[in-house]
């Protein structure tokens, strides 16, 4: 049945394998399985009322990309594990083995799966390897500043540790460099701040796109600015990724900058040329440390600095009032997980986003 399985996710096989052992009373898995009585106990955005979600992570990016998942979740389990499960009744029941359970069990691979790396040369050519239930390898916690990491080889994974590690401390998995909002959106958790170096902050394509009509002064520059837009290496989708010390999306944003504040002439030019003659000098030039953000030319720092602006007016409160929330001991304990988890996403984001402002003023 392995061709009626295929699916976006690639999860499917494993997917049914967790239904119907989660569900085995005679699975030789339930010792594992005893570890989670049942699966309320994971907290992934996906599970929260579409509210609070709303309310705690708006401008963060997580509850879009949990709409994707329920979306792609819903259309898996009606058109390939339900199909599956009623042409095998002797196996699955839709009655246990819901959509609900299903949901849960998406949450579970997210948070506890591994999946081999691929090759360097398959990295092309190939998907990603599917995930991968492994024991005692998926006990260990994640934090940026780990002491051990997973090491795959042929027979076994090895978890080895990169310092010495004393007595009564904590051994720490990686589970990759991850921002918070891809640790909570994923795993149900955020590393308090300042803990993530590996944190980000997203400047969406569409908002740059926004920002640079806006500051059209004429029809005619909006005329400009819109068929600027229509290049393919500008795009309509996709973010501007901002790290604590660069950008880690540079190229990208590096272009598009430079196209959109092409003036009239500079873009007549262009595109009679098919692009750029010689990109050599521009691809040497591309990397945006924060030292180099600050030598933008002044139309880029501009635009960069009014994208910001666009994308802090989406989270509904201010870098302040996340400070003072941080900063009241008090006040900070009587918030839910959820909301504690919720303030280190914004917060992180919000401050690296302040610091762009700073650097581009």
């Amino acid at each position: 049945a392995q061709e009626s399985l295929q699916s976006q996710s690639g999860w499917v096989p494993l997917l049914l394998a967790l239904l119907y052992e989660y569900t085995a009373s005679s699975s030789r898995w339930q010792p594992y399985f005893s570890l989670w009585q049942d699966f309320r106990s994971l907290d992934h955005p996906m599970f929260w009322p579409e509210e609070e979600r709303t309310r705690l992570l708006q401008g963060t990016g997580i509850p879009e990309a949990v709409d994707k998942d329920l979306a792609n979740i819903h259309l898996e389990y009606s058109t390939i594990i339900r199909p599956f499960m009623e042409s095998h009744p002797d196996i699955f029941d839709p009655k246990v083995h819901t959509l609900e359970l299903y949901k849960q069990l998406v949450a579970f691979v997210m948070a506890y799966s591994f999946q081999e790396p691929l090759e360097e040369e398959d990295e092309d050519e190939k998907g990603p390897n599917p995930p991968m239930m492994v024991p005692v390898a998926d006990i260990l916690n994640h934090v940026a500043n780990h002491n051990a990491n997973l090491e795959y080889s042929p027979h076994c994974l090895r978890m080895v540790t990169t310092r010495r590690v004393g007595r009564g401390q904590e051994v720490f998995n990686t589970y990759g460099q991850m921002a918070n909002w891809q640790l909570l959106h994923m795993y149900g958790f955020a590393e308090p701040y300042p803990g993530n170096t590996n944190d980000t902050a997203d400047v969406q394509m569409v908002t740059v796109r926004k920002a640079a009509l806006r500051r059209a002064s004429s029809e005619a520059e909006r005329r400009r600015v819109a068929e600027q837009c229509q290049l393919e290496m500008v795009g309509e989708e996709g973010a501007f990724v901002l790290g604590w010390d660069e950008v880690l999306t540079e190229e990208e944003l590096s272009v598009t900058l430079k196209v959109l504040c092409m003036s009239e002439e500079e873009f007549k030019e262009y595109k009679e040329q098919d692009g750029w003659e010689d990109d050599s000098e521009e691809e040497e030039n591309s990397a945006l440390s924060n030292e180099a953000l600050s030598r933008l030319k002044t139309p880029c720092k501009k635009l960069l600095y009014d994208s910001v602006l666009l994308t802090l007016e989406s989270y509904g409160s201010d870098l302040k009032a996340e400070q003072d929330l941080l900063n009241n001991k008090e006040a900070y304990e009587k918030l839910s997980q959820r909301e504690q988890h919720a303030l280190h996403v914004r917060y992180g984001q919000k401050r690296i986003l302040h610091q762009l402002l700073e650097l581009v003023q």
